[in-house]
């Protein structure tokens, strides 16, 4: 069915907290569509979806994932995506590239925070939703809490299409508000029966709110309506289509995944209320700018078009090379062709081109406007690129993902293997927009920063199976600076006689404090030749290489005014280099009595916690030194902690979060400044320095 009307397409992603049950309910879709011979399994690591063995051995999505099915003469393609907290940025990158999602809310679990985070991310790409009320089956499902915290948590009305048949174990189907029939299952297979005396009433509340919602959305209807007319089923099937097009309410819908309960009826109620990109258009056009002048285009889903696609999504594959996941927007894209990356400006040859089924590759020939493929071995291609018609270029804009929260050093485990570590790793930064890695300057570490500690924990796993590198992950230092408190004085004279030509520097400093963040400034006020013109940039060069290094514990100094104002020289014996170490003996001295202190990272801490473990987050935030700027109620029973804390105490940050809330929980961190470490605190890691100096000696 590949180069279908683009009418007859649906991108939908499907999106939830972590365990809501995505990657089952996507097998139950795919094996019910008969794209797939039989249901896969999560405990048994046989999904469509989930293919990575971190994902098998962990038993959460962790990279997302794209796979289609023909259901009802369409074509659904469908992501299934990361709700694990570590790896939500993925599902925020392939929203940009669908036109509607399937929520997935738990009726044990309702909404979590988690849930909350991704409904902000398909607003930002005002993405229409369908609501999935999952395991229905479970013991302490409740489906009216479900949709009650719905309304609650998203401060939008929600419109249920279904009402479930019982509960727990007796689970059995779903009744059809708009057809108002029953489906009872019975090993995946559905039987329409009558409504259930039992559900009878609540069945009719549900159907009159949802009668009454349609008519209020058109004069004409709700004339009809308060004259006692019946709404047909097609003009309740139109009403829902056109507000849940609009957003003016979240159609949901219930069943089990696990089960392989009234997944087919979530299907047709995909088609009816999520957008086919024709339609997406009218919501979100799409609008890009010409690299050559910056002007705006738009562009229209039609085969006629110019050619337009996005990438939204890379692979490193060590055997298959680079594999771009791309979602055209308009046009064509060909195998066996050339086009142009709109971003970068490069030509890209083009050799087969696939549809996606998980990890398989469909072959074909042409992707046409609004299908989802893939390409491999572009040479200069990455996510957030577009690429397009070489005489008709486009750029759209890229999605800027959230800088990390969490770094850690790493090391090679074997010696010798920094380079290999440093390539492979470059390769998997390739498909992980929001990994970083950096040598730190000033503690020499490999720094790799992700989103959590089990966003790098997989991210070494992986670099070990794709690229054959082991590493070791340890806590990274702290990025400590000196600095001082007053002004002070000092003479650095170095005076070396040994037979033949001697050494001889000599120069007095003053030194003194600038504001916070002030860097470094010198001053040369040296009067009558009592130090060569030569030699000054001697003592500067002493001084800095001295500041780098530091003086009481190793340390950069920063915010520091130094002034030469004196010195004397030896006609022969006077050099360079003599001056060099006069000006870091001078520097040295002056720091001593210049009341000398360590300055420390704090971070701008923005914490999101749920109403109960408020509380216990602000204590657990003071106790680690942290100054509380504010709090914020958040939609859904949620509140936001504004804090200022010291970087050391936010390096494990993650885990204790977790386990204070239960893993309702979620931050975000950035720098913020440098602050004055306590006294007590500072003799430590000056007695710590000081043991790792004399380790050291010792070892050579």
């Amino acid at each position: 069915m590949a180069n279908l009307e683009v009418d007859k397409i649906r991108n939908i992603a499907v999106i939830a907290h972590g365990g809501a049950g995505k990657t089952t309910l996507v097998e139950a879709m795919l094996f019910d569509s008969a794209s797939t011979d039989r249901f896969g399994s999560v405990e048994d690591g046989t999904t469509t979806t989930d293919y990575e063995p971190e994902e098998i051995a962990r038993k959460i999505t962790i990279t997302s994932s794209v796979a289609f099915c023909d259901w009802n003469g369409h074509r659904i393609n469908l992501i299934d995506t990361p709700g694990f907290i570590n790896f939500l940025e993925d599902t925020r990158g392939c929203l940009r590239a669908v036109d509607g999602a399937i929520v997935i809310v738990s009726a044990i679990s309702g909404v979590k925070a988690e849930t909350q985070k991704i409904w902000k991310y398909a607003s930002e790409f005002e993405v229409p939703r369908v609501v999935f009320i999952n395991k229905m089956d479970k013991e302490t499902a409740n489906f009216s809490m479900a949709v009650g915290e719905l309304e609650k948590a998203f401060e939008t009305e929600v419109l249920p299409l279904q009402v479930p048949i019982g509960s727990g174990d007796s689970f059995t189907g779903i009744v059809d508000l708009i057809k108002m029939k029953a489906f009872k299952f019975n090993n995946g297979k559905a039987e329409e029966s009558d409504i259930p005396a039992e559900i009878l009433g609540e069945v009719e509340e549900y159907r009159k709110k949802l009668v009454e919602k349609i008519a209020e959305s058109d004069d004409a209807l709700l004339e009809k309506y308060l004259e006692g007319g019946m709404l047909s089923d097609d003009e309740i099937i139109k009403g829902v289509r056109a507000g849940s097009l609009t957003k003016r309410f979240i159609p949901v819908t219930c069943g089990s995944a696990i089960r392989n309960i009234a997944v087919p009826q979530l299907l047709d109620t995909a088609l009816l209320c999520l957008p086919s990109p024709s339609e997406m258009v009218r919501i979100s056009p799409i609008r890009g700018k010409n690299p050559k002048d910056g002007k705006e285009i738009e562009r229209k889903p039609l085969k006629t078009e110019p050619l337009s696609a996005y990438v939204f999504k890379t692979i490193a594959d060590p055997y298959a090379g680079r594999l771009s996941i791309f979602r055209v927007y308009s046009g064509i894209f060909r195998a066996d062709s050339t086009i142009l990356n709109a971003t970068t400006g490069a030509k890209e040859r083009i050799g087969q081109v696939f549809y996606l089924m998980g990890k398989k590759q469909v072959s074909a020939q042409t992707i046409g406007p609004g299908e989802i493929g893939v390409v491999a071995k572009l040479k200069e291609t990455y996510t957030g690129d577009t690429l397009s018609d070489e005489s008709r270029p486009i750029v759209f804009e890229k999605v800027k993902f959230t800088d990390p929260i969490i770094s850690y050093a790493i090391a090679p485990k074997s010696k010798g293997d920094e380079d290999k570590v440093s390539t492979s790793l470059h390769r998997i930064l390739e498909e992980d927009p929001t990994l970083r890695f950096q040598r730190d300057e000033e503690t020499k570490e490999m720094l790799l920063s992700g989103m959590g500690q089990v966003h790098l924990e997989v991210t070494l796993e992986r670099l070990k199976r794709k690229f054959g590198v082991e590493v070791v992950m340890k806590t990274p230092k702290v990025p400590y600076k000196e600095t001082i408190k007053v002004l002070t004085k000092a003479q650095g004279r170095y005076k070396k006689q040994s037979g033949g030509r001697g050494q001889y520097g000599d120069c007095y400093i003053e030194i003194e404090p600038l504001p916070r963040g002030g860097g470094y400034e010198f001053i040369d006020k040296v009067v009558g030749g009592s130090i060569p013109r030569q030699y000054i940039p001697a003592v500067e060069k002493g001084i800095i290489e001295t500041m780098r290094e530091g003086v009481i514990a190793g340390y950069p100094i920063v915010d520091l005014k130094v002034k030469l104002y004196d010195g004397s020289y030896h006609t022969v014996d006077s050099s360079e280099m003599a001056f060099k170490i006069a000006g870091s003996m001078a520097l040295k001295k002056a720091i001593q009595d210049a009341k000398p202190v360590l300055l420390e990272p704090i971070m701008k801490v923005e914490v999101i916690t749920p109403d109960d473990t408020l509380g216990s987050l602000i204590g657990d935030l003071n106790s680690k030194r942290g100054r509380v700027q504010g709090v914020e109620p958040q939609a859904g029973g949620n509140q936001k902690i504004t804090s200022l804390v010291p970087m050391s105490e936010m390096l494990t940050y993650a885990n204790q979060l977790h386990s204070l809330t239960s893993g309702r929980g979620l931050y975000s961190m950035e720098f913020s400044h440098y602050d004055e470490l306590p006294a007590h605190l500072t003799q430590k890691i000056v007695a710590e320095r000081e043991a790792q100096k004399k380790e050291k000696a010792e070892e050579k």
